[in-house]
């Protein structure tokens, strides 16, 4: 349970820090935030963005992020993989939109997935607002923040896949390889580490509970 008490006064970043899930719904709900016409400044106060997004009762937006409202927006917006892979099997009516780096894609990928591209994101916007669309990155933040994007623009179908591939590749397809993203000490930046099941040796145990991951490579 959030402990902060947030007002009209409350900085965005105060806002945040108390609600996380609110950058994403204050945009599906009020388009506050997610673009450059409508973003806002972290110093700016809730009651501020109001007022430049014409929202004369500020406090109604108060009552909304403490409800956990954006919390719901949250939860509604996701679908299982398991799910996914049921919609994918049933007809090409589900576009499947990977959100994440060339570089993820090129380690690991799922069949029928589009990655998403700059000329792939302007297209998605012309698309019909009820065209189910789900997004997926490697565990369900990237997509989620995609999700919210196209529902703060109008869209009623779309959904991010809850744990990216990662839960893909242990629920679904088992063959995709899974992979960490871990600091580069040398670069300053981020690389990809795959990791490979291990099997217990005992009476050549292959359960799920029995398997540990070990790292098997690295990308520069």
């Amino acid at each position: 349970m959030t402990a902060m008490t947030i007002n009209a006064a409350s900085t965005m970043q105060e806002v945040l820090a108390a609600y996380p899930s609110a950058q994403r719904g204050l945009f599906t709900r009020y388009h506050i935030g997610g673009c450059g016409s409508c973003g806002y400044q972290p110093t700016d106060t809730l009651e501020q963005v109001a007022q430049k997004h014409n929202i004369r009762d500020v406090d109604q937006v108060v009552a909304y992020i403490q409800r956990d409202e954006a919390d719901a927006v949250d939860r509604n917006m996701q679908v299982q993989p398991v799910e996914v892979a049921a919609a994918l099997r049933d007809g090409p009516f589900l576009r499947l939109v990977d959100v994440r780096t060339p570089e993820e894609w090129a380690l690991a990928r799922i069949p029928g997935a589009t990655l998403i591209t700059e000329e792939l994101a302007h297209e998605l916007m012309l698309q019909p607002k009820d065209s189910p669309i789900v997004f997926h990155c490697h565990v369900g933040a990237r997509s989620l923040d995609a999700a919210a994007y196209y529902a703060g623009h109008g869209f009623k179908n779309v959904r991010s896949m809850t744990g990216g591939i990662d839960v893909w590749s242990i629920e679904v397809d088992e063959s995709i390889p899974r992979y960490e993203i871990a600091p580069d000490p040398t670069s300053g930046g981020v690389t990809l580490r795959t990791l490979r099941s291990v099997v217990s040796q005992e009476a050549g145990c292959r359960s799920k509970s029995a398997r540990k991951t070990t790292f098997e490579s690295s990308l520069p």
